[in-house]
C-alpha cells in the first residue's frame, strides 16, 4: 500500500484490521494534528501495519480480552505532526509533549525504523477498569507489574491522569518501565534486583490473563 494521496485511499487504509478489536483508523488520530491542520498520514504504511499489528495481537488484544475496553489516547505520529509538536515543546507551550523525531522512531512514529534497524510501536493507552481502581488509591505499579509478568512488552511509561501510560512493542524489548507518577523515574530495566521473578504480589485481585 502507497502513502495515501486520496479520501479513498486514506479510508482504505483506515479499514485496515489489525486485530480481531482494533483497526488502524483508531491509531491515525490527533489532536495537535486535527487543531493545527497537519497530515497525521504514514510514509510507508506497509511497515505502520505492520508494527501495528504486532502492538495489538501481542499487547493491546490481551489487555482487552483481560481488563475490557482498551481507550487509545495517542498512538501513531506522522514525522510532521510528532516534529511539530517537540518544536512547541521545547519553546515552553502548554499542552505539547512529544520526544524529538529520532527518539520516537519506532516509538510513536511506527513507519521509521530505529537508529540500529529496529521496528516497533507505540499507544498511550488508558484501561477503564484500572483507571476507576486508580483514582481510589491503587497503586500504577501493580498495573505495571502485572504486564511485566504476563506480556510482551518493550517499554511502559505511566502518567498521571487516569493512569495512562505508554506501551511500546519493539523487535528488540528493553523491558524498561518508567512513570510520571510517584514514585518517579524507572521502575524496573533488565539488571536491577527487581526485574526477574514474579511480582503477583501486587495485583492478587487482578483476573488471569485472558487470550
Amino acid at each position: 500500500m502507497n502513502a495515501p494521496t486520496s479520501v479513498a485511499t486514506l479510508d482504505a487504509l483506515g479499514r485496515i484490521r489489525l486485530s480481531p478489536s482494533f483497526w488502524m483508523r483508531e491509531f491515525l488520530y490527533s489532536e495537535v494534528a486535527n487543531f493545527h491542520g497537519l497530515s497525521n498520514m504514514p510514509d510507508d504504511p506497509e511497515l505502520a501495519i505492520e508494527v501495528g499489528k504486532r502492538l495489538c495481537v501481542d499487547l493491546l488484544e490481551p489487555l482487552q480480552q483481560t481488563f475490557g475496553k482498551v481507550l487509545i489516547r495517542s498512538a501513531y505520529r506522522s514525522p510532521l505532526v510528532n516534529g511539530f509538536c517537540n518544536e512547541q515543546q521545547r519553546t515552553g507551550k502548554a499542552g505539547y509533549s512529544c520526544a524529538a523525531n529520532e527518539a520516537n522512531f519506532a516509538g510513536h512514529i511506527w513507519d521509521r525504523r530505529d537508529a540500529n534497524g529496529h521496528m516497533g510501536a507505540t499507544a498511550c493507552v488508558v484501561i477503564p477498569w484500572f483507571a476507576d481502581r486508580y483514582a481510589a488509591g491503587e497503586d500504577w505499579r501493580a498495573l505495571a507489574w502485572w504486564i511485566h509478568d504476563h506480556l510482551p512488552y518493550s517499554e511502559m511509561y505511566f502518567f498521571p491522569k487516569l493512569a495512562a501510560f505508554n506501551l511500546t512493542w519493539h523487535e528488540r524489548p528493553r523491558l524498561r518501565i518508567d512513570s510520571y507518577v510517584a514514585p518517579k523515574g524507572c521502575l524496573t530495566k533488565p539488571g536491577m534486583d527487581n526485574h526477574a521473578g514474579d511480582h503477583s504480589e501486587w495485583y492478587p485481585h487482578f483476573p488471569g490473563i485472558s487470550r
